[in-house]
């Protein structure tokens, strides 16, 4: 074997690496970053972390326990100035909080957010407190993401679900189809905003078309994870 000289490229320390941490059944989040992220320099490394096929409160619990190993499978040598756990729906299970703490005993980063920490945050960014909340879960899922936004004062009393707990079916739901719901939850006089739940559900292509129909902002929970990981990361520079 040859050994032939190599030379060594310094970090750009303006293209600062993030990362995110997937659902093993999340089949959407990866090809909405790429969109989402497309004229960002800063790279985003993914791990993922092992999830269930159903989405249950007790399916989402279960991740506190893989968290850490999780968090660890993410490249090791930069210091992250963010990093994200893409689940709405186990973030209010598990709560925010918990998240940080489980995400920081695997790797080492200066943040942590995920899609329920990262709307709230837009929101208040927005100005805006009283959403209308479409979410693929059941009741059981639904309950606990509803009364997380009640502590942080935004209200969800406009509110509609698709009531699937397959995480493959989630996946598949058409775009069509959560237009139109977000449209006729939105068009309520009573809300300022629409959030869309879900990492899972695909949002990318009617977030503009919903806000342009009813006139007002439209978030969802990777359109925030991503808003709220650039406005991290670049908040340490």
């Amino acid at each position: 074997m040859n050994i032939l000289p190599c030379t060594f490229d310094a970090d750009d320390p303006q293209a600062t690496p993030m990362g995110l941490i997937v659902l093993q059944a999340d089949e959407t989040i990866e090809p909405e970053f790429r969109t989402f992220f497309a004229q960002s320099r800063c790279p985003v490394y993914v791990s993922r972390i092992p999830s269930d096929a159903e989405v249950r409160t007790d399916t989402l619990a279960r991740m506190e326990r893989t968290l850490p190993a999780a968090a660890a499978l993410l490249p090791g040598s930069p210091e992250y100035r963010v990093v994200g756990y893409a689940c709405t729906s186990a973030s209010s299970v598990i709560g925010s909080g918990r998240v940080e703490t489980l995400v920081r005993q695997g790797c080492n980063t200066r943040s942590v957010t995920n899609p329920l920490r990262a709307a709230i945050a837009h929101a208040a960014h927005l100005g805006v407190s009283k959403f209308a909340l479409l979410s693929p879960y059941i009741e059981e899922v639904n309950t606990p993401l509803r009364a997380a936004f009640a502590r942080h004062g935004i209200s969800t009393q406009v509110f509609g679900s698709f009531g699937e707990a397959q995480e493959a079916k989630v996946a598949r739901i058409s775009e069509q189809s959560t237009l139109e719901a977000a449209i006729r939850l939105g068009s309520d006089p009573s809300v300022d905003a629409v959030f869309i739940s879900c990492t899972n559900l695909r949002t990318a292509g009617v977030i503009s078309k919903v806000a342009e129909k009813i006139g007002k902002p439209v978030l969802s929970s990777n359109h925030s994870l991503c808003w709220d990981m650039m406005r991290l990361n670049m908040s340490h520079f």
